[in-house]
């Protein structure tokens, strides 16, 4: 382990880290309230840490592979300690822990919050909360890819890895790394702007415009309101909810081919026709029972709330608009489909992806047909290009291992709080795969205030593991990894 190269990487993180800071506390200062001292007191720490780090190891570049497993989680774990900060000072969240809970879950996009009063923060800390989604959305990823390649290390094959195979190698993106951040860059500001802006138009402050429209295409979650988007009671504010939440999961390589007129390869990307399906199928089926069963007053409202909450879940954002715990349970039960799905790889959505599940299914779709057909090769293809060994075993033991860490998590949740198994069950799924509420105890309706301590800190690790797809979190707890 080249430890000098990692603390140079994390002075970085922490310089960054300063710089975000700048954000909510001019927020603190334009609005005159007194958040604006625990804000500067934490932009100091970062800055006081992270530049004698910066400076004192700059010549250090010797870059290992498990050095960078170090650096991306020991990154996002040390910014998540540091940020967590501001709400203790100022004593909004007096608990060390909830604060810590609340900030890994604003930089993993789950949306999860132990607040019970999210309305009495002041503008500042309630726009640190709003930015950790931002950076977390694409922010930290960018990050890492231009951080890496300073080192040697050629990422454009991990990020294409990343956007789902399929992709033909030739043409994936631009050729040289600055430019294909530049293009993700456009494409997440562009969606962010546009957001803002309806939400504007659609009766909220600047403020709340901004950061709702940070939240929705990060799928984050966060909202300035203790009733999430159901504050505003709004058919249009929902509907431009829907819209970028729905966005911020699709594949953002698409929008580079899109920008550059390249039509086919967005219609015919298999995913993207998996994921408009799938939501489309799920908004009818609860549209439908919603309907049937007079839920809700009139057919527009059924097909409003019931696509809302579809999309908010299974883009793992994590808006709410209504309590769908009140509904018949059958709808629920839709509901509970959708944290299964996930979005497309690539975007800004964390757990299970639609390329996940598309691949599985051909996966068993060929084996079914080698049974029959022992003497017939049956390749899985994606987009007729055929999708290769090692792929197909990543995605196979990266679903396996999703499942299996639920399962364990089921069963380690209740022994450190006081929460039945079901309640359990739902919870890690919530926390693992960054989707924010769920049902129960941690339903639209509640938050995750009432979790103990030691509950937190371990749902704040599921936060984490799944946000990092799993492998590069639990690859740090063998005992390999550390010998030499």
């Amino acid at each position: 382990m080249n430890w000098f190269t990692v603390f140079h990487i994390v002075g970085l993180l922490l310089l960054f880290t300063a710089g975000m800071l700048l954000v909510p506390l001019g927020t603190s200062l334009v609005y005159g309230e007194g958040d604006w001292l625990a804000l500067l007191i934490t932009l100091g720490l970062c800055t006081g840490i992270g530049a004698p780090l910066w400076t004192a190891f700059h010549k250090h570049r010797d870059f290992r592979r498990k050095d960078g497993f170090l650096i991306v989680v020991g990154g996002w774990l040390i910014i998540s300690l540091i940020s967590a900060l501001p709400f203790v000072i100022h004593g909004s969240i007096p608990s060390y822990t909830d604060a810590f809970f609340e900030t890994m879950s604003g930089f993993t996009t789950t949306g999860a919050t132990i607040l019970n009063d999210i309305e009495s923060l002041p503008h500042g800390l309630l726009m640190w909360r709003g930015l950790m989604h931002f950076f977390g959305g694409m922010g930290i990823v960018v990050l890492m890819l231009l951080i890496i390649p300073m080192l040697g290390i050629g990422n454009v094959q991990l990020f294409r890895a990343e956007s789902g195979p399929g992709q033909s190698s030739s043409g994936w993106m631009a050729p040289r790394l600055k430019e294909t951040l530049r293009w993700l860059w456009v494409s997440y500001l562009v969606l962010c702007v546009a957001a803002t802006g309806l939400y504007w138009l659609g009766g909220m402050s600047w403020f709340d415009a901004i950061n709702h429209g940070m939240s929705a295409v990060a799928t984050g979650g966060y909202s300035t309101k203790n009733a999430s988007i159901g504050f505003y009671d709004s058919a249009f504010i929902d509907t431009v909810s829907i819209v970028f939440m729905w966005l911020g999961g699709v594949n953002f390589v698409l929008y580079f081919y899109l920008f550059n007129g390249r039509w086919q390869d967005v219609l015919g990307n298999v995913e993207l026709r998996f994921y408009f399906g799938i939501v489309v199928g799920l908004c009818l089926l609860v549209f439908a029972i919603l309907w049937q069963s007079n839920t809700y007053s009139t057919p527009g409202e059924a097909l409003r709330y019931g696509t809302f909450h579809v999309v908010s879940i299974l883009t793992t954002t994590g808006f709410t608009a209504d309590d769908y715990e009140l509904w018949p349970h059958s709808a629920q039960y839709f509901i509970f489909v959708c944290m299964f799905f996930g979005a497309c790889a690539g975007s800004t959505t964390s757990g299970l992806r639609i390329i996940h599940l598309v691949v599985l299914l051909k996966f068993l779709s060929s084996l079914s047909r080698r049974l029959l057909q022992p003497l017939v090769v049956h390749p899985v293809c994606l987009q007729d290009e055929p999708v290769e060994g090692e792929v197909m075993n990543n995605i196979l033991t990266l679903f396996v291992m999703n499942l299996m860490f639920v399962l364990v998590g089921t069963l380690v949740l209740p022994v450190l709080t006081d929460i039945d198994w079901f309640d359990g069950f739902i919870t890690v799924i919530a926390c693992a795969w960054n989707i924010g509420p769920g049902f129960g105890e941690v339903g639209p309706a509640s938050n995750f205030s009432g979790i103990s301590d030691a509950g937190k800190w371990f749902l704040s690790f599921c936060m984490l593991a799944g946000r990092m797809d799993m492998f590069t979190v639990l690859v740090l707890f063998h005992p390999a990894f550390w010998k030499k």
